[in-house]
């Protein structure tokens, strides 16, 4: 069964988001910060008025792959070097929009379709505040829970070790995601999201940047104002690892 289309003007969702972070070693540290998400149909992506254009953008430079290309075509082609062919089934992305010329994306979600609806795979794509990238191929469980090998730099606090287990169920009417960092001996990192959905249109946009204005910039900077933190109650730094080539970093699951 195909999924319903989005609803609104725009065919896309809005969600106003609390994100959490909790380390529990080697010290104990949390932190929320609020943020803004859109749901969005990749062979659809919401056509807004112009004057609210530099409000939200979706452009494939801001993601891995071809920047001349499209969004959908550097996501095909991601999954057709992985074995894995949609055959045109539908894709929803979860991410944030670049605003007032500023993007940054901790992760972007891609559900996965076949052409009669049915789930075909979860890809999981992080950003690090160095620049760098990094798509995890999943395919989840009936709950949307899957597990993969932690393979990408992120947090200067943690090696590349270790697995992620994850629980990226596809949004509804409640946006709840879990990402737990497992390493030898325990558990040191969650990270949850959790929002309501809002049908994306002028009004709605308007009323979530006015309440999260800097959306993006607030993201970025909050990050590094907590790592700072953490530098200061001398949280060891692990280097960062060289540069693999992308195709070698992007493994599929088993």
């Amino acid at each position: 069964m195909t999924p319903a289309a989005l609803p609104g003007p725009w065919g896309a969702a809005l969600y106003e988001t609390t994100t959490t972070h909790v380390r529990t070693a080697p010290l104990r540290h949390s932190f929320r910060h609020r943020g803004l998400l859109w749901l969005v149909d990749l062979d659809a992506l919401p056509r807004l008025p112009a004057p609210l254009r530099p409000l939200a953008r979706f452009r494939a430079a801001d993601h891995p792959g071809d920047p001349r290309l499209t969004l959908r075509r550097n996501l095909d082609d991601y999954l057709a070097g992985r074995g894995v062919d949609l055959a045109g089934g539908r894709v929803l992305m979860l991410t944030q929009a670049r605003s007032l010329g500023h993007v940054f994306n901790p992760i972007t979600v891609y559900w996965c379709h076949t052409p009669d609806g049915r789930p075909a795979c979860t890809v999981a794509e992080v950003h690090n505040t160095y620049g760098g990238h990094h798509r995890y191929l999943l395919h989840p469980d009936a709950d949307g829970r899957a597990t993969t090998p932690k393979e990408f730099y992120v947090s200067p606090f943690f090696p590349v070790d270790g697995a992620y287990r994850m629980h990226l169920p596809p949004p509804g009417e409640r946006l709840a995601l879990t990402i737990h960092l497992e390493r030898a001996g325990g558990r040191p990192f969650t990270a949850t999201v959790h929002a309501t959905r809002t049908t994306a249109g002028p009004a709605a946009l308007l009323r979530a940047v006015l309440r999260h204005p800097f959306a993006t910039v607030a993201v970025s900077l909050h990050i590094r104002y907590q790592g700072i933190r953490l530098l200061l109650r001398g949280l060891p730094v692990h280097a960062r690892p060289a540069a693999r080539p992308q195709a070698k970093e992007e493994v599929p699951l088993p």
